[in-house]
């Protein structure tokens, strides 16, 4: 069965949002090459890095987080193409039991920090960092300018860092930062 589909539907921008969506069996590149074809605007957070193949490093890009894309659409537009990828799936809230959707600002901000290429990022899975015991802040120079998180320690790394979040979803820890680039928010 191919899941190479012709998806004809109306894609226009009407309530437009960012999904949260879970892929099944490691097809993270496959689902975005469906939906880039069908002109569907999505997100597969990657990095670089160095495996050994038949004995030889190689670069490979890969998912920062197996099994997870964002996709930007309407939810009627969505679920047709859901029902045709049968491997892709929603996030669900787990208090709620709604569908995780993100919102255009945070979006934004997670593809700008993600898509620097810094290899000095920490990601972690939504739910392991205990955002609530951290400091509010902005970043007010360098690479990350202009950017809010909460300013905490996380493990991996020796100094405490401005962390970024999708709420249930995925966070992103940035590269340290020297504190006199950094303002708490009220």
């Amino acid at each position: 069965m191919s899941y190479y589909m012709d998806i004809s539907v109306n894609t226009n921008r009407d309530n437009t949002v960012w999904f949260a969506m879970r892929v099944t069996y490691r097809r993270e590149f496959r689902v975005k090459k469906i939906l880039d074809e069908a002109g569907i605007e999505n997100y597969l957070p990657v990095h670089e890095t160095l495996r050994v193949r038949n004995h030889r490093k190689v670069r490979e890009t890969v998912p920062v987080v197996r099994g997870l894309i964002f996709v930007r659409t309407s939810q009627t537009v969505l679920q047709e193409i859901k029902s045709g990828l049968p491997f892709l799936q929603y996030i669900i809230n787990k208090r709620t039991g709604d569908k995780i959707i993100v919102p255009d600002a945070q979006m934004s901000r997670f593809i700008a920090v993600t898509g620097t290429g810094n290899d000095r990022l920490l990601y972690f899975g939504g739910g392991e960092l205990n955002l609530s015991k951290g400091t509010h802040v902005r970043v007010t120079g360098g690479e990350f300018e202009g950017y809010e998180g909460v300013f905490l320690k996380v493990k991996g790394a020796r100094d405490r860092r401005v962390v970024i979040e999708i709420e249930g979803v995925i966070a992103v820890a940035l590269a340290t930062i020297s504190p006199e680039l950094i303002e708490v928010i009220e």
